[in-house]
């Protein structure tokens, strides 16, 4: 741990340091899990001081939320407008990589945002994609641009989602690499391929448990696990609220609940995937197509278990943990078998790259599930990967 300053001295950027903090305490725990004790520890000061900066902890959040929009808009900012598509990836990714402990605050958190934050901050992003937008259609004429170019600020997102240690030159050349690969991949490349993937069905609740269970998850994804009530899981299901507790000692217990439901179904969806594949290539677009499959059919299980792990004890988290890395583990053997050039972790990072694209493209095209949409987004992840 580095020394704070002289007793009695005060840093000329002590809101910077705070906002930095923050972000990271915001983007390790959830919105709701994090204190703004934990934060004022994190930069060295008493929450007393924390509160001359910023009134509460939502506006410290809010003010969280804008850094890396407002980084971004700033590195297109500083490039002319002819400025080269890789040139202007590479300033994204720099500012990325810079600030990934505390870059990731708008995918999963930013619902807890007011309608009016939301809107302010959307209207930034919505700035970067445009100008990408039309870089990646002067540079790479295909259908699709702004899904590209959305597919391509996810692949370089995705450093701020994990902790895959790499040096930081090499981090920003592999997602320059993944980003451009996914910019210049016609979404057509893989048509037809959502047509050989065979998901296993979501268990039909059969049980008052299960019919919770299933009441929930779409509960959770809109509204963020904190902010919904028990009552209102209670009513969507016709019980009364003290009815829950004959099948779950607590609302906790629903969301391990789901976050197990979704890694059985995803292990499920990579063990099928794999039996059909004659090689390493084919076992990596094998696992592409059932990702991207699974991210879609189950978009609300699987946005659930994503977004809300990370503010379970840590306990509960271990399982789940352990299943993401044994899930991940798979992908990085059959990519460094169709990549030799890969070591462990470049293969990680590139992997995580993909799901940065699955997320961003299927926000994008809304989640709306059609087999269109399906072999768009398989095709972008294949470019991120660089196969």
């Amino acid at each position: 741990m580095t020394a704070g300053p002289a007793a009695g001295t005060r840093p000329r950027n002590r809101k910077q340091l705070i906002v930095e903090a923050a972000g990271q305490v915001f983007s390790e725990r959830g919105y709701h899990a994090a204190s703004m004790e934990e934060i004022a520890a994190g930069v060295g000061i008493s929450a007393a001081a924390l509160y001359r900066h910023f009134p509460n902890k939502y506006a410290l959040f809010a003010e969280c939320a804008n850094v890396m929009a407002d980084r971004l808009v700033g590195a297109l900012g500083e490039a002319p407008p002819d400025a080269p598509l890789p040139d202007v990836l590479a300033a994204i990714t720099r500012v990325t990589v810079a600030h990934r402990a505390s870059g990731g605050l708008y995918r999963w958190e930013a619902r807890y945002l007011d309608r009016a934050d939301r809107r302010q901050l959307r209207t930034k992003f919505e700035h970067v994609v445009a100008r990408l937008t039309e870089m990646v259609r002067r540079e790479y004429p295909m259908p699709d641009e702004r899904l590209r170019a959305v597919a391509a600020l996810g692949a370089i997102g995705s450093i701020t989602m994990h902790h895959t240690s790499i040096a930081q030159r090499r981090v920003e050349d592999l997602l320059l690499a993944s980003a451009m690969g996914v910019a210049a991949t016609d979404p057509a490349a893989t048509a037809g391929s959502a047509n050989s993937v065979e998901l296993p069905a979501q268990p039909v609740p059969r049980t008052r448990r299960a019919e919770i269970l299933a009441a929930a998850v779409p509960l959770f994804a809109r509204d963020g696990f904190a902010n919904v009530t028990n009552a209102q899981i209670a009513q969507a299901v016709g019980l009364a609220p003290s009815a829950i507790y004959r099948h779950y000692p607590g609302k906790l217990d629903i969301l391990v609940a789901a976050c197990l439901q979704a890694a059985g179904l995803l292990a499920q969806a990579v063990d099928r995937s794999l039996h059909r594949a004659a090689d390493p290539r084919g076992a990596v677009i094998a696992l592409t197509a059932a990702y991207v499959a699974y991210s879609f059919e189950h978009n609300a299980l699987n946005s659930v278990a994503e977004a809300e792990i990370r503010g379970l004890p840590a306990d509960l988290q271990r399982p789940l943990i352990l299943a993401q890395r044994e899930h991940i583990a798979v992908w990085e053997q059959q990519l460094r078998g169709a990549r030799p050039d890969l070591d462990a972790r470049q293969a990680r990072l590139l992997v995580h790259a993909g799901f940065g694209v699955v997320v961003e493209a299927g926000r994008a095209l809304r989640w709306q599930d059609t087999p269109g949409h399906r072999d768009a987004v398989t095709a972008l992840v294949i470019g991120a990967l660089t196969l």
